[in-house]
């Protein structure tokens, strides 16, 4: 399964970039298009460096000592020694709503954050799995993985409306023909949206289940991801918390504002706890666990 997840996400960042080059050539031709691309790539780049310190200030975390939390310690070390990768840094953030987060650029550069919120509901083995989750987010990259996909949503989007405003090629040679600048305006940057949340999406399954084969304990994961829906749920995340980074958490500290339920998902950073739940249960009949 983690095969299948990691090859969606591919296909998915694929689908963006052939969006972007279909876009280009309309409009511009490939030297307009490959310019936008690059200029976004350059701004998700300086993101992505500095994706840790923008994550811990925004929840107002702070690096804590072994001496402050040794069980939060004992986990992680234990974690990253069995999956072969450095010891974080290790923050915890003074939010009421329980959550958790991992960033950096790489596993050399990482820092994994918990709440208050989520120290205060979660058992000891819950949060062992929930620990394992964001070791994997670090372990396959998924920072690196997200930061590609919004750069090329990005310049899709910086193309659509400098296409929009100051038009592009002769509209007779468009290969769009008479709708290109309605689909450059609202279609194509709907469209990049939902492509680049599927690919989060994707990383969230991939790290539930690279999380639980590294914990061993897929149950643990379960049973967390049902605690934290519920009361994520009913503590709202703090102002300085912005949607942008709702992808960051283990669960979307934003969910539950939304129309319609359907449409919620498809505008989601995280796949549906339900279905994340029931991948963990066959996880763990596979690997014949009580």
């Amino acid at each position: 399964m983690i095969g299948i997840n990691r090859a969606k996400t591919w296909v998915l960042i694929a689908a963006l970039g052939g969006l972007f080059v279909l876009i280009g050539y309309a409009f511009f031709g490939s030297a307009g298009g490959w310019t936008f691309l690059l200029v976004a790539l350059a701004i998700n780049f300086a993101l992505y460096w500095f994706s840790d310190r923008i994550a811990i200030a925004t929840t107002r975390s702070r690096p804590v000592s072994e001496q402050e939390y040794p069980r939060l310690y004992a986990i992680v070390r234990e974690l990253t020694q069995a999956e072969g990768i450095p010891m974080p840094k290790i923050h915890v953030s003074d939010m009421l709503q329980p959550n958790a987060f991992a960033t950096g650029r790489n596993p050399e550069h990482a820092s994994v954050a918990v709440t208050k919120g989520i120290l205060q509901i979660l058992d000891e083995r819950e949060l062992r799995g929930v620990l394992a989750h964001e070791l994997s987010h670090v372990k396959n990259r998924d920072i690196l993985i997200n930061s590609v996909a919004a750069g090329i949503g990005m310049a899709i989007t910086l193309l659509a409306r400098f296409a929009f405003f100051f038009g592009g090629s002769d509209e007779r040679s468009n290969p769009l023909g008479p709708f290109a600048f309605l689909f450059a305006w609202i279609l194509a940057p709907i469209a990049a949206a939902i492509i680049q949340l599927a690919v989060s999406r994707s990383r969230e399954y991939q790290a539930d289940e690279s999380g639980a084969l590294l914990s061993r304990d897929p149950e643990a994961l379960a049973q967390a991801l049902r605690k934290l829906d519920v009361a994520s749920r009913q503590v709202p995340a703090p102002a300085t918390v912005s949607p942008a980074e709702a992808h960051l958490f283990i669960v979307n500290p934003f969910q539950g504002r939304g129309a319609g339920r359907s449409l919620a998902n498809l505008f989601s950073t995280h796949p549906p706890t339900e279905a994340r739940v029931a991948r963990l249960e066959e996880i763990r009949r596979n690997l014949n666990l009580a």
